[in-house]
């Protein structure tokens, strides 16, 4: 039996290895850090109870910053808010006409408190009726319709209390206390500031740049008080999440700027590291040994550069860091 083909064979396949040992790593592709993208959600409520007037928004939709994103039924807001305008145009009234002490103003006096108590007396009334028809479908106790009718009745006595101090200044005289009309003035207009918040509360507005995550409620459904409506993932949210071996981790600081890629996005995407986790994951830290260290990894956080196009889930490939060399 002829060996000499076998033993050459071997020679070469030996000649193979050692050439692939000492050429190939260098054409080898560089190794990369697994990783994806991350969202933290940013959630929207308003601060009262209410029914959803209107969504401006669907998921997935990308908004600016400042964009509308929903409305819950602002009746008694709006009704509170112009009784609060009222009560402001009562104050300076009165402040006015202590001033001047003149008898037409004295009456706008009382014509702007009868204005006020009437706005009331409407916005008991609309608060009435829709509280029967509740009442009538069973959604709430009779004890609520009779609150409120006491309430609708003790703004009618308001509003005839008030025509009749208006026909009593017609023939009256004023009082001269500047530094309480004052007061009044700046009570009014804090209960204004206040009405008008609150009216506002209920149509939120994007705080930033984002993405629409979700959409929990849609028009004609009830919304609880701080009952998240519409939830966003800012930009300023968006971040790469990855993870580095134990034996690179020192090359990696905050402030720090990473290479990654993802599919279906630009090429050399940059991010700032933002976050190094301080302790391990995978193996527990107490169990220290040379075989459990190489599979030692740290969570790294780095925040994108142009995070816009990036969707939270997206797998990506970092490019590592180089340790620094020791002397």
């Amino acid at each position: 039996m002829n060996r000499k083909p076998i033993i050459a064979a071997a020679v070469l396949a030996a000649a193979g290895l050692a050439a692939w040992l000492i050429i190939g790593p260098r054409f080898a592709p560089a190794p990369t850090l697994s990783g994806y993208i991350e969202g933290e959600s940013l959630y929207l409520a308003a601060p009262v109870a209410g029914a959803v007037d209107r969504v401006d928004v669907r998921r997935g939709q990308r908004v600016a910053a400042g964009a509308p994103l929903f409305v819950i039924r602002p009746d008694q807001a709006a009704a509170q808010a112009a009784r609060s305008a009222a009560d402001v145009a009562v104050a300076q009234a009165q402040a006015q006409d202590v001033r001047k002490g003149e008898r037409p103003a004295e009456l706008g006096v009382f014509e702007a408190e009868l204005a006020a108590a009437e706005a009331t007396m409407r916005a008991a009334q609309a608060e009435l009726s829709r509280t029967r028809r509740l009442v009538e479908k069973g959604v709430y106790a009779r004890a609520r319709l009779d609150d409120d009718s006491a309430t609708f009745q003790a703004a009618q006595a308001q509003t005839r209390a008030a025509q009749r101090r208006l026909d009593a200044a017609r023939q009256g005289a004023r009082s001269d206390q500047i530094l309480a009309a004052d007061a009044r003035v700046a009570e009014a207009k804090a209960g204004l500031t206040e009405a008008s918040a609150k009216l506002s509360d209920l149509a939120p507005r994007a705080p930033a740049a984002a993405r629409v995550e979700e959409v929990f409620l849609q028009p004609g459904e009830w919304a609880a008080a701080n009952q998240p409506v519409v939830a966003l993932i800012p930009d300023a949210r968006v971040f790469v999440r990855f993870f580095a071996p134990e034996r690179s981790a020192a090359a990696y600081r905050p402030g720090q700027i990473v290479t990654f890629t993802c599919d279906g996005c630009a090429k050399a995407l940059k991010a700032r590291i933002t976050f190094i986790s301080p302790r391990p994951e995978f193996t527990p830290p107490v169990i220290y040994s040379r075989e459990t260290r190489d599979r030692l990894v740290f969570m790294v956080e780095a925040a994108p550069e142009n995070p816009q196009g990036l969707v939270p889930g997206l797998p990506v490939d970092v490019t590592p860091l180089k340790p620094a060399s020791r002397p």
